[in-house]
């Protein structure tokens, strides 16, 4: 088995072992620096983040094959990026870009596995006379229409 088979079966095995966690993203440089980002159903902890490390340097012999390793968690400026991910957002504000370039924020109500639906809630000019109602709308967007979705950081 070749050295990158074996990290990645050694980072599934502890996957294996820990349901509530899953891989977000794997990168091999060149100089053998591996990064590993894993999210969580409740977030990832810094003992997660040691746990998974030890999972593999543990069990990789570095005489034979040196390399640097990274383990980290998905961060809330990642943008989401799987299914899962959006699960555990259920309730959260998203900024949501599409891919014909139009912007939407609001709270993710529902997740499908075809697409996310969220509550929109702004301001529009009344029909008839000056001024403006609140409108409040449920829109379904299919994954392959959303270009990057961020959780919204407020304040």
């Amino acid at each position: 088995m070749d050295f990158r088979a074996q990290i990645e079966q050694l980072l599934n095995d502890f996957l294996a072992q820990r349901p509530d966690l899953f891989l977000i993203d794997i990168t091999f440089s060149a100089s053998d620096h591996i990064r590993v980002i894993l999210d969580g159903d409740q977030g990832v902890t810094l003992q997660d983040c040691l746990d998974a490390s030890r999972a593999i340097e543990f069990n990789m012999d570095r005489e034979e094959h040196d390399f640097s390793l990274e383990v980290m968690s998905a961060g809330l400026s990642a943008p989401l990026s799987s299914v899962r991910q959006y699960r555990k957002n259920i309730g959260r504000n998203l900024e949501i870009f599409l891919n014909d370039g139009t912007e939407i924020e609001g709270e993710l109500a529902k997740v499908e596995e075809d697409h996310i639906t969220m509550i929109l809630k702004y301001r529009k000019p009344k029909e008839i006379g000056k001024g403006k109602v609140d409108v409040v709308e449920k829109k379904n967007i299919p994954y392959s229409d959303i270009k990057k979705a961020l959780v919204a950081i407020q304040f």
